[in-house]
């Protein structure tokens, strides 16, 4: 299994730095998240100032950009990183999808399938040059020229993830994607019960299965070295359960638990602003089963023992390092996490 690291709200300058850092410690691959910063350009400083480490999105909104936007600059960080870039692409929600990025939304699942299935006529073009003949329900390529075609590269094969909570969008990794993006709101029950097959219902419709199909996934986590670290990151963990929880899209975890009231009654809260309430409205057992609690020295080894029997093959904290703390301490977590394989 493969140990990450994500890039949360790590800028422009301090990109590099910190891809720099994550290589020297030995993490596998760096992720970013397409929330206050680009996804893309922080992950270029990282390809331009490392060698080994990988590098991708976890993820990019794929409705905010057109399946072009989206292959040219997954095609420029492929070929930068020399083959060391993974593509993750989701499709938000609608609010946001709507709202924010002003674009189309309709029927998500659907339009991400076509989505993924242009961009990969693009890079085809860009690799071979194929003529642009894409139409498909929602998307098209069919003009291009020699000046707009950046050529073909070294490592064309660039590993498309898609995002997904629900069983539909997991359909969507298994039957166009090449791995899948489990969000950190996960229990390895919903995991194995509902995620998994979806995925593997997919994978079947392109004469594939599951096994094919790469998953990665941050983890909530709980620790700390004193009673008050550790009580304040399950605050913090409660307070993120609750917020994801009160957004309609992952009601399918909390009712899979039997919570089918909960995430109604967390919606309410968010709604009238009551934000610091929500760690109190998350039972003891659901954040137990969305979450990994011990001391700091013990949480690699319960990460590994978390997804035993192949669930994950890759995994990464949910929160970025610390800056400012000891290289050492993380270059023994990372350790840690190989010896307990």
């Amino acid at each position: 299994m493969f140990i990450d690291s994500m890039m949360w709200d790590i800028g422009l300058r301090d990109a590099a730095p910190y891809g720099q850092k994550c290589e020297s410690i030995g993490y596998d691959c760096v992720w970013t998240y397409e929330a206050a910063h680009n996804p893309f350009m922080p992950l270029a400083q990282v390809a331009a100032a490392t060698e080994n480490i990988h590098i991708g999105t976890n993820i990019a909104v794929a409705f905010a950009r057109s399946p072009y936007a989206m292959a040219q600059a997954a095609w420029d960080l492929a070929d930068i990183s020399g083959g060391r870039f993974h593509l993750g692409i989701g499709s938000q929600v609608r609010a946001h999808v709507e709202r924010r990025f002003s674009a189309e939304f309709e029927r998500p699942a659907a339009r991400l399938t076509d989505y993924i299935r242009c961009v990969r006529a693009i890079w085809d073009s860009f690799q071979n040059g194929t003529k642009p003949e894409y139409q498909g329900e929602f998307y098209r390529y069919i003009l291009n020229n020699p000046m707009f075609n950046p050529g073909p590269i070294a490592h064309p094969d660039i590993p498309v993830y898609v995002a997904g909570v629900n069983a539909r969008m997991c359909q969507v990794a298994g039957e166009v994607a090449d791995g899948m993006h489990v969000h950190p709101m996960h229990s390895v029950s919903y995991l194995r019960d509902v995620v998994r097959p979806a995925v593997a219902k997919g994978a079947a419709m392109s004469g594939r299965s599951v096994d094919d199909i790469a998953f990665f996934a941050p983890v909530f986590v709980i620790t700390g070295d004193t009673e008050a670290e550790r009580a304040e990151a399950e605050k913090n963990m409660r307070f993120q359960i609750g917020f994801y929880g009160s957004t309609p899209n992952y009601r399918a975890l909390l009712e899979h638990h039997g919570y089918d009231t909960l995430g109604k009654e967390l919606s309410a809260v968010t709604r009238s602003g009551d934000f610091d309430k929500l760690p109190g409205l998350v039972p003891d057992d659901l954040l137990e089963a969305c979450s990994v609690a011990g001391k700091p020295d013990e949480i690699a080894s319960l990460m590994r023992i978390r997804y035993e029997g192949g669930l994950m093959q890759r995994t990464a904290l949910y929160f970025s390092m610390d800056k400012d703390a000891p290289e050492d301490k993380w270059r023994k977590f990372v350790a840690a996490f190989r010896a307990a394989a």
